[in-house]
């Protein structure tokens, strides 16, 4: 397992589109998934030590940061082959035991990802009401083990200045998480 840490925010850099399936039976996009304030998008997975140690704390700020505007959605990117706990059925067996309160969906072909320019599982993307990049950093300073109670909630504040401004921290601190599993061609 290779841990990586994201490069810094692109600030203003938009978006990529997609369109990839949910577990929910549903197809998703930025356009269903954002909210009026903005957008996260999180590249996580089920195999991962890094988001198990915080997935709890994702399903609470993602439940927070909608009741002020901003939509999430999960994006798995990788190659199930060699990682199973990350196939479509644990991906569905996760998103309902965790009641997930934003679609999960699979970038099969990994391309979301790599427009997005994801590093790593748990990898931050943090859009404006004009879907437009403004935090790209981590979520607290959890590791493979998750940080204190009461350690500063750094995506939730970033996301939080996003809804109320439009703008993100002009500091922010990088995550760290494993590397994305890609396919080998």
């Amino acid at each position: 397992m290779v841990s990586l840490s994201p490069p810094v925010c692109d600030f203003g850099r938009p978006a990529a589109d997609f369109d990839l399936p949910g577990v929910d039976g549903r197809r998703h996009s930025p356009a269903s998934a954002r909210g009026p304030q903005g957008l996260l998008v999180m590249f996580i997975c089920n195999h991962c030590p890094y988001v198990q140690a915080v997935i709890h704390r994702i399903v609470r700020d993602t439940r927070e940061l909608a009741r002020l505007g901003i939509g999430s959605i999960a994006i798995m990117s990788n190659d199930p082959t060699d990682y199973p706990e990350d196939s479509w059925q644990n991906m569905e067996r996760i998103a309902r035991e965790l009641e997930f309160p934003f679609p999960y969906v699979l970038d099969e072909s990994q391309q979301v990802a790599k427009a997005y320019g994801a590093v790593c599982t748990p990898d931050f993307f943090g859009y404006n009401a004009d879907l437009e990049l403004q935090y790209r950093g981590r979520l607290d300073e959890s590791r493979k083990q998750a940080a204190p109670e009461g350690a500063r909630r750094d995506l939730f504040e970033a996301m939080k200045q996003v809804a109320l401004s439009g703008q993100g921290p002009a500091r922010q601190t990088p995550g760290i998480g494993c590397s994305i599993k890609w396919r080998e061609t």
